[in-house]
């Protein structure tokens, strides 16, 4: 259920646009700002949650997002392709800096509820990597260990990755988990030189 609705689009839309307050990420040697404006933004990407609370104790009160919307809608089953006609779900938008990009819904079908897959361990073809850029990584991932439901696959750790067309390497202090829905999230901070 989750690939249909949260396809590969995200980790472009959160890789750019989901910075911290307090850090924005230092401008990469490659990436230049357009000379005309693209025909399309990409807003918001939503998750279907198992349980909003976890997810908001992760989302909003660990990773520092801010609830933006909050209120039950009443959903058709067709234009999103889930639940039932008539069904009832909480959909909370959160956003970081941008107030118009950047965003992330999460939304959890309460009457009836969804049943939940399996949890995944691995991902394969449909799956999405969630990459946010906070302002303290390190801090932000030992303050992720807390939240029930999150499950690690790489602590806090320095990755460096080749320039962008041969400029200097960009260093990333950053951790991976799996969120409480099997979202995996690459929570990082682009370090300066």
């Amino acid at each position: 259920m989750r690939n249909i609705l949260f396809g590969a689009a995200i980790a472009a839309l959160l890789a750019g646009c989901a910075h911290a307050q307090q850090a924005p990420a230092p401008k990469a040697a490659g990436v230049e700002k357009l000379a005309q404006r693209l025909p399309t933004d990409i807003r918001r990407a939503t998750i279907i949650v198992r349980d909003m609370e976890k997810s908001l104790a992760l989302y909003r009160d660990v990773i520092g997002l801010q609830t933006n919307y909050d209120t039950v809608v009443e959903t058709s089953g067709v234009a999103l392709p889930a639940g039932e006609p008539g069904a009832k779900a909480r959909l909370v938008l959160l956003n970081a800096n941008d107030p118009w990009v950047g965003w992330l819904g999460l939304m959890q079908w309460t009457d009836p509820p969804i049943p939940a897959g399996e949890y995944p361990k691995r991902m394969g073809p449909g799956d999405v990597v969630l990459v946010l850029n906070t302002d303290d990584a390190k801090a932000r991932c030992e303050k992720v260990k807390g939240v029930p439901g999150v499950t690690f696959t790489a602590e806090a750790r320095l990755q460096v990755y080749p320039g962008r067309n041969g400029g200097k390497d960009i260093r990333v202090m950053g951790c991976n988990f799996f969120d409480p829905d099997g979202i995996l999230v690459e929570l990082n901070q682009i370090l300066a030189d």
